[in-house]
């Protein structure tokens, strides 16, 4: 069902902006710092970790496919409102925040490309395992 779409998607954004929230704090910014990033990870952490839990029926997971395509072009749109050039004035700072991010989203992409393949691997070596079994049977 495409509520059930909309509600994780709810809780996603609420947690992201609270923790966006938090996380200016930390590091003395007056302003939310990565909450809709923050907020499409958790998503998508709750997507895979209901999905593997097997809590999610094929309605809700489309649904979820239909919230989640959604929800990028919104958060572009969102992004391109906020005033950078007042966090630019907000000091170095902010920027140094935003760097590390992008640093470590980026470091991070190998890691989660190994996870997938890993995965894919497996199911591909369990094909060609069982076609060679038979053949040597015969």
């Amino acid at each position: 069902m495409v509520i059930y779409g909309v509600a994780l998607l709810s809780f996603a954004y609420l947690a992201g902006q609270v923790l966006g929230d938090l996380l200016g704090k930390l590091i003395g910014v007056k302003a939310n710092v990565g909450g809709v990033g923050i907020s499409i990870f958790l998503l998508l952490l709750l997507i895979e970790y209901l999905t593997k839990k097997g809590k999610l029926n094929i309605q809700s997971q489309d649904g979820l496919k239909f919230w989640g395509a959604m929800y990028i072009p919104i958060v572009v749109a969102m992004a391109a409102q906020q005033n950078v050039m007042a966090a630019v004035k907000g000091g170095p700072l902010a920027l140094l925040a935003g760097v590390i991010t992008v640093i470590i989203m980026f470091l991070l992409i190998p890691l989660l490309d190994k996870v997938g393949k890993k995965e894919d691997s497996h199911d591909l070596e369990e094909e060609l395992i069982e076609p060679n079994l038979e053949l040597k049977a015969k």
